[in-house]
């Protein structure tokens, strides 16, 4: 088995993977964000106190599967670095003490990878990656073979939510809090589509941010208008992802590089973003795959999925050497 962790922002989580079949034997998450909410985001050194302290009860309650374990695997990147290094500090001394090797894992690989929890996995990939800390379109081939085709030259389309939530006073995180209210509104703002009128890859939620600024201060705020510029809001985030998608897809048409698309990431969860891709995926006859709901968000079992891929090739790291890197460097 593989002990994987967790710490990439705030989710202290921890899992057991059985290499030979894949099957997730344990996992515990334990979320931080009712000690995040007053705040508005995440507070990285609140963070990683809250790491310190919830990381060893976790660990406590895997003590009878520590003598079955082959490796210790732990995420390294991307992520805040004082809430990676929590992680990396646990999985250095198991590592240690129990004379096992270690893996590193880049937890966005970690999001394709839910995917394919406790079964095998499906390459070559279009892939959707949408976080409170990315928004990309991806082609993958495989464990160590994904390319990065668009990402967000600003904000993200999960951080676009947290903040539009934070404007309105609506808590943390905001993307499930967006998405209820948006359920209960009416789409009847008027808000600029981001990149309208530019054929590049790419994605841009900052103006589209900013116009929802602009609608509040200059509207009386109630039950109502909350509602109703959520569902404006969501609205036009979804058809921006859902049009520079369909320009990913068109590019496939002439490659035909891959058959099956997936949408993976936190954000992922919202399901009108997951309706209206779909909808697009079907139109072009291609498989939409989809992670579990409850294993969208940052987890340790997404973790030990990739370790399991890591460790049958002899992908380890030395204890000494490992590294973190808060940004992403590559796939």
């Amino acid at each position: 088995m593989i002990l994987s962790i967790e710490s990439s922002c705030d989710d202290s989580s921890i899992a057991i993977t059985r290499i030979k079949d894949k099957k997730l034997i344990f996992h515990k998450k334990i979320s931080q964000e009712s000690s995040h909410k007053d705040y508005g985001g995440v507070v990285p050194e609140l963070a990683s106190r809250l790491h310190a302290k919830l990381l060893p009860q976790i660990l406590k309650e895997c003590k009878e599967f520590l003598n079955q374990l082959k490796a210790i695997a732990v995420t390294t990147e991307p992520g805040l670095s004082v809430t990676l290094l929590e992680g990396v500090v646990m999985a250095q001394s198991l590592a240690y003490a129990l004379n096992l090797p270690l893996i590193s894992v880049n937890h966005l690989k970690g999001h394709i990878y839910s995917l394919f929890l406790e079964k095998d996995s499906i390459f070559p990939l279009g892939i959707l990656l949408v976080s409170g800390g990315h928004t990309m379109l991806l082609e993958s081939k495989g464990l160590n073979e994904t390319k990065i085709i668009a990402q967000s030259i600003d904000d993200s389309f999960g951080e676009s939510f947290d903040k539009v939530a934070k404007m309105l006073s609506l808590g943390y995180p905001g993307g499930p809090i967006v998405e209820l209210r948006a359920k209960m509104g009416n789409a009847n703002i008027s808000l600029p589509q981001p990149l309208n009128n530019k054929n590049n890859l790419a994605f841009s939620f900052s103006g589209l941010k900013n116009a929802v600024r602009l609608e509040i201060e200059k509207n009386t705020i109630n039950d109502n208008f909350i509602n109703d510029i959520c569902a404006s809001f969501q609205k036009v985030a979804i058809s921006h992802i859902v049009q520079k998608c369909k320009t990913f897809f068109e590019l496939n048409k002439q490659s035909n590089t891959w058959q099956h698309f997936a949408i993976v990431g936190g954000a992922s969860a919202n399901l009108s973003l997951r309706e209206q891709i779909q909808n697009l995926a079907d139109s072009y006859n291609k498989q939409l795959l989809l992670a579990p709901l409850s294993f969208c968000s940052d987890n340790a079992a997404m973790i030990g999925r990739v370790a399991v891929e890591s460790y049958l090739i002899g992908d380890f790291v030395d204890i000494k050497d490992i590294k973190i890197t808060p940004k992403i460097q590559s796939f």
